[in-house]
């Protein structure tokens, strides 16, 4: 559904910090931060929440890329780039 990191990026993107994202997602600021420090594909909340992050992202103006999707808009974005083998983290 949506990572931590695309989290993360989603709010730079907007300018957003995580009391105003929580705020617009009608969540708690714990639970943003339990979100955000997820590691890995999965993101630490409800699927609840996470519906309420995704929807809050996405009427700000956010479009979240699935993983081997193509962007549906015609604007300008970033996307993280898969990793060459051998390549240190």
């Amino acid at each position: 559904m949506i990572t931590a990191t695309q989290i993360r990026a989603a709010r730079a993107l907007l300018g957003m910090d995580q009391r105003r994202l929580a705020e617009t997602a009608g969540l708690s600021l714990p639970t943003i931060q339990r979100m955000e420090a997820s590691v890995g594909p999965q993101v630490r909340g409800n699927v609840e929440s996470l519906v309420k992050v995704v929807e809050a992202l996405e009427k700000a103006g956010i479009e979240l890329i699935g993983e081997g999707a193509a962007s549906s808009g015609g604007g300008r974005g970033v996307r993280l780039k898969a990793r060459a083998t051998g390549e240190g983290a």
